[in-house]
């Protein structure tokens, strides 16, 4: 996999999470700070729809979000980070 910057990832997921808003559109922000960072793929499953970027390879789910990425510490504090926009 290709190098991601996952302590930028992590600052801009914090970033957006303290600007708050409409669950979706925190949701998407998240997904596009990942991919913009290096993370080829990343998805979130919400009320039964998946909201994605990038194309999907090898990926970690962690609850209903998955990144491709072979970093299970990263995903799993992801997951809990924006947990609280998963409804």
């Amino acid at each position: 996999m290709s190098t991601v910057d996952t302590r930028g990832a992590l600052e801009a997921v914090e970033r957006i999470l303290n600007r708050g808003g409409e669950p979706e559109d925190v949701l998407r922000a998240v997904l596009d700070a990942l991919h913009q960072r290096g993370i080829p793929y990343a998805a979130v499953r919400v009320r039964g729809e998946e909201l994605s970027v990038g194309s999907r390879t090898g990926a970690l789910t962690s609850g209903a979000l998955t990144v491709a990425t072979d970093d299970k510490a990263f995903v799993e504090r992801l997951a809990t980070l924006t947990s609280a926009y998963v409804p």
